[in-house]
């Protein structure tokens, strides 16, 4: 099942993607159930019945027209994983923990549906704003001490997400902070699949492509942490709640294609190996693909100009 949020006539809603590129609208086969996916998840067995309202229904609208928005409204943390692939390891000439991994937190404002465009920050701020294509995982249902072996019964489901990041900014200090929480900078969507329909995690494939060229591309069996160990990991220390995000970390960059010449302003050199890498630029299209979820695309749009605004 892939379910998402977006915005109706009326206001924000759920659907669910069916055949032939059409989709269910929630509220019109179950007019009382929430109109958005955190409330919706909160429910007991809140997947559960949203599959039982929508079985055999065929979708009654068109996927083309939906204007989506971020598939949790405000969630009560986004998590996101640094140094979490070993070409990423090998390309920054960073070391991590073998036994903890690397976390740090997004806020929600930093982030933007399917569809929706990201702000490249104006050049005397930022020239390197990167993409970093990852795994999002969704919390189902909360716990405490959650154990490896039930880690995945509390998923809600995966999804595609562009952990887009401001270098420079970055840099400022060791736990990352505004490099990684730049307004509108990254992204995530289009929708969460379910686990029973995405199947085993490291089966898939993630490929990252700035202007239809492939700039990352690994299996994500390649992750130091797994989904399981990190949902263990952050249940230690608080309550899991419906609707948290995972983001599972970026693989790094494909050396260039053969004859290709990257832009020296696009491109990256302090780190070792990454001489594929390319910043992103206004005007620019970022696609983020996961076999068994699909692609998530933005457009690249300038941020407002440096300067006082108040409110």
């Amino acid at each position: 099942m892939k379910i998402f949020a977006y915005l109706a006539a009326d206001g924000p809603a759920i659907g669910i993607a069916g055949a032939n590129d059409r989709f269910i609208p929630l509220h019109e086969v179950a007019p009382d159930f929430p109109r958005s996916l955190k409330p919706a998840l909160e429910l007991p067995y809140g997947i559960e019945r949203i599959a039982a309202v929508v079985a055999g229904k065929p979708g009654t609208q068109p996927l083309a027209d939906v204007t989506f928005l971020p598939p949790i409204d405000a969630p009560n943390a986004f998590w996101a994983l640094a140094l979490n692939f070993k070409l990423h390891l090998e390309e920054t000439g960073l070391t991590t923990s073998p036994d903890f991994p690397h976390l740090f937190m997004r806020h929600a404002g930093s982030l933007v549906a399917h569809g929706a465009p990201l702000r490249n920050p104006p050049p005397e701020v930022s020239q390197e704003h990167d993409y970093e294509g990852e795994l999002g995982v969704v919390i189902g249902r909360g716990g405490r001490h959650i154990p490896i072996d039930r880690a995945l019964s509390h998923v809600a489901g995966f999804t595609c997400v562009n952990e887009g990041s401001i270098r420079e900014f970055q840099r400022h200090n060791r736990n990352f902070g505004l490099g990684k929480n730049f307004e509108e900078s990254g992204s995530y969507g289009p929708w969460l699949v379910t686990p029973d329909e995405f199947g085993a995690i490291g089966e898939h494939t993630l490929v990252t492509r700035l202007n239809g060229i492939e700039r990352q591309r690994t299996k994500l069996d390649d992750m130091l942490f797994t989904v399981e160990q990190v949902i263990a990991y952050l249940s230690t220390g608080y309550r899991l709640r419906p609707g948290d995000v995972i983001a599972m970390g970026t693989p790094g960059a494909l050396p260039p294609h053969p004859g290709e010449a990257i832009d020296p302003a696009r491109q990256r050199t302090r780190h070792k190996t990454n001489t594929g890498k390319s910043s992103m630029r206004t005007g620019d299209v970022v696609e983020v693909e996961i076999s068994g979820i699909g692609i998530l695309s933005n457009p690249l749009a300038g941020d407002e100009p440096v300067g006082y605004r108040p409110g």
